[in-house]
This record gives C-alpha cells, structure tokens and sequence, in this order.
C-alpha cells in the first residue's frame, strides 16, 4: 500500500502534467526469436515525450535478453478540470 508522502507525490506529478501512460511491449522471446511475447508497462509519465518510459526501454534494451519488437503507447490525464453547465431549475431543500 502505497504511504501517504507517495500518494501526495503522485498527486503533484499529475498536477504538473503527469499522465497515466500504459505501453504494450511486444519482444522476441530470447529462445524462440520468432515467438512474440507481450509485456505490459504503466506508469505516470509526461506526454509526448515520455521520459519514465524512455528510461524503461533503455534499461530493457541494456538488461533484458528479448528484443523489442514494437510498442504501443496510450495515456490519459486523471485530472481534468471540472464539467460546469448553466442550469434553468432552481430548487430549495428544507
């Protein structure tokens, strides 16, 4: 369970831009070069250049045995400004 102090860093990343990031990993399985395997990757990261998934792939590329095959990206802020809409009923509760 994460603590409070990386809940709260967490919360100023995406305040300053950080969005949730899920890559799809295609690689070569090292002893079946012709197998795909996939691997799935998530993480706060800065659109578009996404520098925490860069720094990922290369510490794939420099530790990992399989060779990337391809990789797919999507992201989407979890902070969004609030919906606001003018409404023509006004009602009072007691």
């Amino acid at each position: 369970m994460p603590s409070a102090t990386d809940r709260h860093s967490e919360m100023q990343r995406q305040l300053e831009g950080y969005r949730l990031t899920t890559a799809e990993i295609l690689y070569h399985l090292p002893d079946h070069p012709a197998m795909l395997q996939s691997f799935i990757w998530q993480e706060l990261d800065l659109a578009p250049r996404y520098p925490v998934l860069r720094k990922f792939l290369g510490f794939w590329t420099r530790e990992i045995e399989g060779r990337l095959h391809s990789v797919r990206v999507a992201s989407v802020g979890l902070i969004s400004p609030g919906e606001w809409r003018h409404t023509a009923h006004l009602m009072h509760l007691q």
